[in-house]
């Protein structure tokens, strides 16, 4: 598949697990039409990595020079074969992590990506819109163990960590689970709406999620029954200063 994780790693032929971890992954240049030559690797702790680019046998690009970069850096690989090109890495924190490409040389060029990343949270994209008065529950999720979550509000142009120094009848956070974390709002008012996220660490580096609140007063529900109230009775005042004003015509 596209994606790989330490946790997905049951087949031996492609990735698999050792003593401490060890990850292998590889692309098979320039492969079917239409084939997207990127590769997204999660690693949430310390990892061996062996990353491979394989030349299709059948391509008509042959003997080609092969370079491997990280960013726009040149690396050297570490072992080839007639048709295959790889290096190993020991990804050992965050300063590790990025994207590394192997470039194939002949009569044109083509090359593949591999992406390594930490692993990503999983957090509500839309607001949460709720009213004043009302709780507001964000939750964060990731499927890797993170060593600690932390949550973060926005105050003003400066983030503050949400924890137990703050008032802990406003802010409530529960780890549901290894890998989820719930932080809940109590007794909303207007200055509650803005910007929330979660940072989960790991000890690769760190990911976050963002989530958006937005507070409406409680009379915002209201607003529509009062304008059709506000044009029944302008109506109704029409009509009778109407007929009040034919009568006395009339007379």
């Amino acid at each position: 598949g596209p994606d790989v994780t330490t946790q997905d790693l049951k087949q031996p032929s492609k990735e698999h697990q050792s003593n401490g971890s060890f990850v292998q992954s590889e692309i098979l240049l320039p492969g079917p039409p239409g084939t997207l030559l990127e590769r997204n690797i999660t690693l949430a702790n310390a990892t061996t990595v062996e990353l491979s680019c394989k030349l299709d046998p059948d391509s008509h690009l042959k003997s080609p020079q092969v370079t491997w970069k990280r960013g726009n850096e040149t690396i050297s690989h570490t072992s080839k074969t007639e048709n295959s090109w790889s290096i190993k890495l020991v990804i050992v924190d965050s300063s590790n992590m990025g994207s590394y490409s192997c470039v194939l040389k002949g009569k044109e060029e083509i090359s593949a990506t591999f992406h390594l990343h930490v692993p990503k949270i999983e957090a509500r994209e839309k607001p949460i819109i709720t009213y004043e008065r009302d709780t507001a529950v964000m939750v964060c999720k990731t499927h890797s163990t993170p060593m600690a979550w932390t949550w973060y509000m926005m105050s003003g142009s400066k983030p503050v960590v949400i924890n137990e120094s703050l008032r802990t009848d406003k802010y409530l956070i529960d780890r549901l689970s290894a890998n989820v974390t719930r932080l809940r709002i109590l007794k909303l008012t207007k200055e509650d709406a803005g910007v929330y996220w979660c940072e989960a660490a790991f000890e690769l580096g760190k990911s976050e999620g963002k989530v958006k609140l937005k507070v409406l007063s409680i009379m915002a529900p209201l607003k529509p029954f009062v304008a059709i109230v506000a044009e029944v009775i302008i109506l109704v005042t029409t009509i009778i200063l109407y007929e009040l004003y034919s009568k006395r015509k009339g007379k």
